[in-house]
């Protein structure tokens, strides 16, 4: 396990005692598809109960978590959990498809996820998503660094969603991000160019500034647009 996981685990088990049930990590290092410096540890927090009490047993841990560079944990109960998979399928099917257990309760296999709104929910997180893109890049079109940096930081998210476009469709959803574009060429027709650059300064194939992010970004929207269109396509 990685040393700052490792720390995390001792801190939460030190802040919250009996009252924890697990400590599971999900996103792309689970999976096996982290890249320092553009990829999070996701973590997920489940109490027995969650009160005022465990909110302020909780600062100390998630300020250093944070200054380690990922995400405060997710908190929830054991009962919110078990209650909220209709509310967070998409969050819920990436945590059934890759977790590790870091400590206690396995409660991931046991969730029921109702699809309900699953299809909304990728229409709604790929639009909110496509949205805050374009606001972001419009106040960066003069300064192609902030441009580029904003291009790698959303490619991630997009795959992730891109995954879920593909299952709904019927398709495989693997977690490899390269995977899921080729798989998404192949089912919508999407020009794989923009994601393979980015993901190649990601992984130091190129270097950042081998990458016009004008090129980049114009093909890329294109393509974001393209799946928007196949996930309204899918039944309602």
């Amino acid at each position: 396990m990685d040393k700052r996981l490792e720390q995390l685990v001792e801190k939460l088990k030190k802040a919250y005692g009996e009252r924890l049930v697990s400590i599971v990590l999900y996103g792309s290092a689970a999976a096996g598809d982290h890249h320092e410096g553009f990829s999070d540890f996701n973590i997920l927090c489940v109490l027995t109960v969650l009160t005022p009490r465990e909110l302020a047993a909780s600062a100390e841990p998630f300020y250093w978590w944070r200054e380690q560079g990922s995400p405060a944990p997710l908190l929830l109960t054991e009962h919110e959990l078990a209650t909220s998979a209709d509310c967070f399928a998409i969050e819920f099917h990436d945590m059934q498809s890759s977790h590790r257990l870091l400590f206690g309760k396995d409660v991931i296999p046991a969730l029921v996820v109702e699809d309900t709104f699953y299809r909304a929910q990728v229409e709604h997180d790929l639009r909110a998503k496509l949205l805050r893109l374009r606001q972001k890049a419009s106040g960066m079109l003069a300064n192609a660094d902030l441009l580029r940096r904003l291009l790698l930081d959303s490619v991630s998210t997009f795959c992730v969603l891109f995954r879920h476009a593909l299952l709904l469709h019927g398709a495989a959803g693997p977690s490899q991000k390269r995977e899921v574009v080729r798989l998404a060429q192949e089912r919508f027709g999407i020009d794989p160019a923009p994601f393979e650059t980015l993901l190649d300064v990601r992984e130091k194939r190129i270097q950042p500034k081998e990458m016009d992010p004008l090129t980049v970004l114009a093909a890329y929207l294109r393509a974001i647009d393209t799946v928007i269109d196949a996930v309204d396509r899918v039944e309602k």
